[in-house]
């Protein structure tokens, strides 16, 4: 990060062959699509993957990179605008994405490209619902997409990384709190009310959710590669059989749900077959947002391509799976406390610590905790301005000495066999300036505003976006991300399919109890520092003073139990209902996460907890 790519070689290459004929390419194309996704529209990707990055040089999470024959350009959310123009060489123009004036890539292509010209793009790597948006611009200019099975990239990239093969392991009931038995009778009742007889999962995340097992074959994502087809009648997987071990096969007839395997590339010829002796009215089930390559072969007369069932049930966690994800929370803070208190210590002590040292020290305290597996993303250990790149990754070259002179912001998780974890902390060990405490104060006021809500069952997460910005937006402040992600169990740290943003997803089927999201307004002055507050929050039900049609009522629980520094807040910016909400809630960190550091011996980190917690009046 930080540092730009020369690409130059990469797109001589790239376009050499997009103008040539070949096994490849039956004819020339003038554009070429890269994706930044992988054959089961993983946010996170395998190195394999990262094909995006290997072109571009940008290594943001997400973003399309668009090569002509004479220019490439990268399109991007406010996420990565900072960093994006740190890492992209002079080759590629910077596509600010979500900005007014900023045309998006299928608007760019017609606008720019001769009439005539074709389009490239590798099926497996867009989405059936990208792909028909891309041929619906591209009927009014005169363009045409073109399928190209190749991958053009990978024509390019010498020593590309091999495919992951790493174990895979059963999760038992005591974490799962379901078998797959229960799960797949779920799911085919929900095929029944959709006449549906096929159900196609692609998503690597519904996969591990509906069989109960976990992999590593994404770094910080406990999924592996695979697809799963289920009829009314069977289930099949489609892995390398190879990894599938005698503990595996134990697991599924445990789970009373035999399951044929075969082999990964045969999933498009058995869905073919399938396909092609539906019944009359008999319809296959697959999302928009898989695979063109795969979902294409299903017509039109016969496609569900609706969000999956298993989408809906993994966000909705069952009762053992809610009480993983407190007790993961739990034992999570007390090694973010640990941490923090180590290093408030350290800074006033004159020791040297780096970001990267930071969430070295971070990662050990984590290791420590029970059912610990790994860290649940790369940890954003960011100090003074490296604060502002939303999603900062320190490298060498870039990392920086944590300092009572400046703001530090440290956004890390991590991933336990009870439950997934991301929390983001802010603080400063010396003396901030009256803007770094209004502008702190103003994004806890966001926080505690949207943690206090109460909303209809069913709402969708954009219709209280704007209750985190509202006191942002009165002094002309904002923040270019969304405000709160699902998270999985043991599972993606990001998880849809419901979310809280500005952006409305079409898919989100509103909120319901027993849903976790993430609660995390900021805000980012650039060149200088950074905020985040991020806690997860459980969806409840809650009892109002009215009920009207009996219409329920939800609002969330804070789980993620670590103070918020008050030394950073401008108290008098606060009410007395904000003052309350965070004296209950460090009441509750002290009485909650306070025995377990005891417990452990860690008594510097719980006379930091008491300290960090005491009560704050107006």
């Amino acid at each position: 990060m930080g540092t730009a790519k020369n690409t130059t070689a990469i797109l001589q290459k790239l376009r050499s062959i997009m103008q040539t004929k070949s096994n490849h390419l039956a004819e020339a194309i003038q554009a070429y699509i890269v994706t930044s996704t992988d054959a089961h529209t993983s946010e996170y990707l395998a190195e394999a993957d990262k094909r995006r990055a290997f072109v571009s040089g940008f290594t943001g999470s997400a973003g399309t990179a668009v090569v002509t024959l004479d220019k490439a350009l990268l399109w991007t959310d406010g996420r990565y605008y900072l960093q994006a123009s740190q890492e992209l060489d002079s080759n590629w123009t910077l596509m600010k994405s979500g900005l007014p004036t900023t045309l998006t890539e299928k608007e760019w292509l017609a606008k720019n490209l001769p009439s005539g010209s074709r389009v490239g793009v590798d099926p497996n790597l867009i989405t059936l619902q990208e792909y028909k948006a891309y041929e619906t611009e591209f009927e009014h200019a005169n363009l045409t997409i073109v399928p190209i099975k190749t991958n053009l990239v990978d024509l390019v990239w010498d020593n590309k990384p091999s495919c992951p093969n790493a174990a895979i392991t059963p999760l038992g009931l005591k974490y799962s709190g379901k078998t797959i038995e229960k799960k797949v009778e779920e799911v085919r009742q929900k095929m029944k009310e959709k006449n549906a007889v096929i159900l196609v999962l692609t998503a690597l995340d519904e996969i591990a959710y509906l069989l109960n097992l976990r992999g590593s074959d994404i770094e910080f994502n406990p999924v592996f590669f695979s697809y799963v087809i289920v009829t009314d009648s069977s289930i099949q997987l489609f892995i390398e059989e190879s990894r599938v071990s005698d503990s595996i096969r134990n697991h599924f007839n445990q789970e009373n749900c035999p399951i044929t395997i075969q082999s990964y590339d045969n999933v498009h010829s058995f869905l073919t077959e399938l396909v092609a002796n539906l019944k009359p009215g008999k319809k296959a089930w697959i999302s928009e947002y898989s695979n063109y390559a795969l979902a294409s072969v299903i017509p039109r007369k016969h496609l569900v391509s609706d969000i999956t069932p298993v989408n809906v049930m993994k966000a909705v966690k069952n009762p053992v799976e809610i009480q993983g994800m407190v007790n993961s929370h739990i034992r999570d803070a007390a090694a973010l406390i640990t941490y923090l208190a180590w290093l408030e210590k350290e800074i006033l002590s004159g020791h040297h610590v780096t970001e990267i040292s930071g969430a070295t020290k971070l990662e050990e305290f984590r290791s420590q905790q029970e059912d610990f597996v790994g860290l649940s993303f790369d940890t954003i250990s960011s100090a003074g301005s490296n604060g502002a790149i939303i999603h900062y990754k320190p490298q060498p070259e870039t990392d920086r000495p944590i300092t009572a002179q400046e703001m530090y912001l440290v956004d890390s998780g991590g991933q336990y066999k009870d439950g997934t974890t991301d929390v983001t902390r802010t603080v400063h060990f010396g003396t901030p300036s009256e803007f770094e405490k209004e502008c702190f104060t103003r994004v806890f006021k966001g926080c505690a505003a949207l943690a206090m809500t109460v909303f209809p069952e069913k709402l969708k997460g954009h219709a209280i976006d704007a209750i985190a910005r509202h006191t942002l937006w009165s002094v002309g402040l904002d923040y270019a991300h969304g405000t709160g992600h699902g998270i999985g169990s043991y599972l993606n740290v990001h998880e849809g399919p419901m979310s809280i943003s500005f952006n409305p997803r079409p898919a989100d089927p509103g909120l319901l109890s027993g849903m976790f999201l993430s609660d995390e307004p900021g805000y980012y002055e650039d060149g200088k520092f950074g905020v985040r507050i991020e806690n997860i929050v459980q969806v409840i039900p809650v009892e109002t003073k009215y009920s009207r049609k009996n219409k329920p009522f939800l609002g969330f629980k804070t789980i993620t139990l670590v103070p918020i520094q008050t030394s950073l807040l401008n108290i008098s910016l606060l009410s007395c209902e904000e003052i309350k909400f965070l004296n209950d809630f460090h009441q509750e960190c002290r009485d909650v996460v306070g025995p377990v550091l005891k417990q452990k011996g860690q008594n510097e980190a719980f006379e930091w907890l008491v300290k960090q917690t005491e009560p704050i009046h107006d």
